[in-house]
């Protein structure tokens, strides 16, 4: 699935000032969104553990205020200022679905439809809204703001639901198989069967969560645990050096924007 895919009944979508706000969807837009949602991952339980829950859940939630404040300050897509709220989106969201089921006792077979539900709410009123699910129209605040609550969603609905099939036997490399090949559905779906663009993209969306948190946790987490033991710091580190890394390649050689006004 590629922008070229995705483009959405763009005739139908009016002309505006500002610039579409979401970058082009190519390899690097995937190989981002699955490395944010690992380091996410990650960066969430060694802040909890230096930091103690409440704290670090307080630090998450200001952190996303303030990156999403910029975002939406800026009209035109910024590879910089996009992909560091999108880290802090995985790294809070992470927090939302841990706090439910460690702080609250709420079991991830229970936060995982609730999250769902959550996310299908989101959908549902922003067609009602716009009309389109697409994210080739996010050239006004309230689309932006219904495609961010989206991005929130997924983010702790696919943390619910990795824990979820981590801790129900499959263990994390299992997970990491399962996502692996429940990421080509969508887009095996779109390319033989049909599947409108629109759906195929969000349905990948929501799977490159819980198959980047996956293969995280499978680095960081010891031997017991059936992981690497490599921890959870090291693993933070160096995902970090590779979102830094490819968003510094898109920041130089503008292949993720398009150009000009959205249409």
């Amino acid at each position: 699935m590629t922008t070229q895919h995705l483009l959405d009944d763009r005739r139908r979508v009016p002309l505006h000032s500002m610039a579409n706000k979401v970058p082009e969807v190519t390899a690097c837009f995937w190989i981002i969104k699955v490395l944010t949602t690992g380091m996410g991952e990650t960066a969430s339980d060694l802040l909890a553990r230096m930091l103690g829950p409440v704290p670090a859940v307080a630090l998450g939630g200001l952190a996303l205020v303030a990156s999403l404040a910029v975002q939406f300050t800026v009209r035109r897509h910024i590879a910089w200022v996009y992909w560091t709220a999108v880290v802090m989106v995985s790294v809070f969201g992470t927090m939302a679905a841990d706090v439910l089921h460690v702080g609250l006792g709420v079991p991830y077979a229970v936060s995982t439809p609730v999250f769902l539900a959550t996310l299908a709410a989101v959908f549902v009123l922003w067609y009602a809204s716009e009309r389109t699910l697409s994210i080739h129209g996010i050239h006004t605040r309230r689309r932006e703001g219904f495609y961010w609550a989206a991005v929130l969603a997924t983010f702790a609905l696919g943390t619910a639901a990795g824990d979820l099939t981590a801790t129900a036997g499959l263990g994390y490399l299992g997970s990491v198989v399962l996502f692996a090949a429940a990421i080509c559905v969508p887009a095996l779906a779109h390319r033989w069967a049909g599947l409108n663009a629109v759906a195929a993209f969000w349905s990948a969306y929501i799977v490159t969560r819980p198959l980047g948190a996956s293969l995280a946790d499978w680095m960081a987490v010891g031997h017991t645990r059936r992981g690497l033991a490599w921890g959870l710091g090291p693993v933070t580190l160096a995902w970090t050096a590779a979102i830094l890394g490819f968003v510094a390649y898109l920041a130089a050689s503008q292949r993720d924007r398009r150009g000009g006004v959205a249409t």
